[in-house]
């Protein structure tokens, strides 16, 4: 069979199995082992668990568990209120500062948790009931803090980020340096556009302080959240530094959130421990199966010629190579909307990669430009996870209400894309001056 040929049949049969529902691991599972067998025979079926595992024999894998268990301690701790109170008692006199400290604590919780639901869910319960309470409308309120939560994908440490690394073996250091001045570009994007919003639509009165905190109220706090901000500074500094690898600074960071938790929080009991370890290896478990899974689709679509006839065909297609980039972020984009940003990045990446290169981008810029693609399927439907996570915390705000609110922010990202598409030394002038050049 014609390898093209034989693409399309692959991705449609992918398309109606990852669409019947079944888990997205599970499912890239049954599509390689059909394919194989039915084209290379039972035969190949013995290579397969070494292939399945191989993918997961990395050093570099276990940062994953380790920034998910940050993450997962932090959303179980008040820290995410506490961040929250924080920003909003220090930037109370700023005007539109509560809306800024709710973009600016997604921003910060970003960088402990790596994870876009996380950051909702932690940041939603404080955030949304106080813009509501003050006069913000529902379509500020609940679309910054969505939107706002998207940014746990891009701003380092990022999960995502450590995903493309490991299935396109680029360097995670450098993908880390290289979405940190983007994450800070759009965060201000989102800040800018929920000002402006609020004033267009006459809640000027809004956007100015309705409270104030005396000097105690904004000391009290601090001692709560500045352990955490060390730790990311700590975390950051060992990435960028070049003291630790992300695993080695990863394993360090979820060590010392914990003891913080444990300290400050006074988190000792077993019951919440044991939740906090449950959620994490029930998060790990599912991404990394994604990742075993993903390199068995790799390896079928290689040892089928796919991969290699696409790279072919689209390398061999006679069109500027900004018009081939606008066609890959249009896939991406549509991808996004059905599928989660891991599966879309361990399915597409190694087969872009290639392309990528070819047609003279660099490999970290596109990074960044991918997962901005999938940080706005995180607030656009059918999937849309980070709008169900507003909705669960407010369900008495419409899923309507909410998307509306949530469509400026992703012109906020198609802008940034267009942005980063003209000055791409927003996202690698940071590694090239740290680190170096190449990958």
């Amino acid at each position: 069979m014609d390898p093209l040929l034989l693409a399309a049949l692959v991705g449609i049969s992918t398309t109606l199995v990852l669409f019947s529902g079944i888990p997205v691991g599970i499912g890239l599972l049954v599509i390689s082992v059909g394919f194989i067998m039915i084209f290379d025979g039972v035969g190949s079926l013995p290579l397969l668990p070494e292939i399945l595992f191989g993918k997961l024999d990395s050093f570099e894998v276990l940062a994953i568990p380790m920034f998910i268990l940050m993450g997962a301690v932090v959303a179980s701790s008040r820290a995410g209120g506490d961040l929250y109170s924080a920003l909003d008692r220090w930037l109370t006199r700023v005007p539109g500062g509560l809306v800024i400290s709710n973009l600016g604590a997604c921003a910060i919780f970003s960088a402990l948790s790596g994870s876009s639901p996380a950051t909702c869910a932690a940041i939603g319960k404080m955030g949304i009931p106080a813009m509501r309470e003050r006069g913000f409308p529902d379509t500020v309120a609940a679309g910054s803090i969505a939107a706002g939560g998207t940014l746990g994908i891009l701003i380092p440490p990022s999960v995502t980020m450590i995903i493309y690394g490991i299935s396109t073996e680029t360097s995670i250091g450098r993908l880390f340096l290289a979405g940190l001045m983007p994450g800070l570009m759009l965060t201000a994007m989102f800040m800018i556009w929920s000002l402006y919003s609020t004033w267009h639509q006459g809640h000027a009165g809004t956007a100015l302080a309705s409270v104030s905190y005396s000097w105690k109220e904004k000391f009290e706090i601090l001692p709560r959240i500045l352990p955490f901000l060390v730790i990311i500074a700590a975390v950051l500094f060992a990435l960028y530094g070049g003291v630790a690898t992300p695993s080695e600074t990863a394993g360090v960071g979820a060590l010392f959130c914990l003891l913080t938790a444990v300290v400050v929080y006074r988190m000792w009991q077993p019951t919440k421990l044991w939740h906090i370890l449950r959620d994490t290896t029930r998060e790990s478990v599912m991404i990394l199966l994604i990742i075993g899974a993903a390199g068995l689709f790799s390896y079928m679509l290689s040892s089928l010629f796919i991969t290699q006839s696409i790279a072919l065909w689209i390398s061999d297609l006679d069109v500027n190579r900004w018009v081939l980039m606008a066609f890959i972020n249009i896939f991406l984009l549509i991808s996004g909307f059905f599928l989660p940003p891991v599966a879309v990045i361990l399915m597409s990446a190694p087969i872009l990669l290639p392309v990528i290169i070819s047609a003279g981008f660099d490999p970290y810029w596109f990074a960044v430009i991918l997962t901005i693609n999938m940080e706005i399927g995180l607030i656009t439907p059918p999937v849309g996870l980070n709008l169900y996570v507003i909705n669960g915390i407010a369900p008495d705000i419409r899923l309507q209400t909410i998307l509306k609110g949530a469509m400026p922010y992703v012109g906020c990202m198609i802008v940034a894309i267009v942005i980063l598409c003209i000055f791409p030394e927003i996202a690698t002038w940071l590694p090239n001056a740290m680190i170096g050049g190449g990958r």
